[in-house]
């Protein structure tokens, strides 16, 4: 049975990538941690190159071991700096509801960036978090004031 590492190894040679992969453990959780030359090409617009190989990585590791965990990639810390930049910008925006006390309605987000704006702001005495039910890929977020 192969690594996630091994896997990721052989798909990224494949690929024709240059590449140093490193295991770390962050806030978020284990994540491989890639380090290239062509770091934009491997990120992809927005993140969705990066999510692609992400879910090709998952999806081969399923098919080796279905109790295997997922795995979770970042490209030279993309990954963290963003989800620093959202946190950052949810502030602000929480700011507003609690000194307006009108709704704050965030751009349509990836269930992954809404676990994140979810998860702010579930211990906040004041503001809560409202998201659309069904199936759509991209959903919006609203911050409302608590009561």
């Amino acid at each position: 049975m192969q690594t996630p590492v091994e896997i990721l190894s052989t798909l990224l040679e494949m690929l024709g990538f240059e590449f140093e992969i490193e295991p770390m453990r962050t806030i978020s959780g284990d994540v491989l941690q890639i380090r290239t030359p062509d770091r934009e090409l491997l990120i992809g617009y927005e993140g969705e190159t990066l999510d692609d190989l992400q879910f090709l990585l998952n999806r081969l590791l399923q098919a080796q071991d279905p109790t295997s965990p997922k795995a979770h990639l970042d490209v030279e810390f993309y990954r963290e700096e963003r989800n620093a930049a959202l946190l950052r910008q949810l502030k602000e925006y929480a700011d507003l509801v609690r000194t307006t006390g009108k709704p704050f309605y965030l751009e349509p987000m990836k269930a992954y960036e809404r676990r994140i704006v979810h998860n702010a702001f579930r211990d906040d005495p004041e503001i809560t978090t409202s998201s659309p039910q069904g199936e759509a890929a991209v959903k919006r977020i609203t911050l409302l004031r608590r009561g």
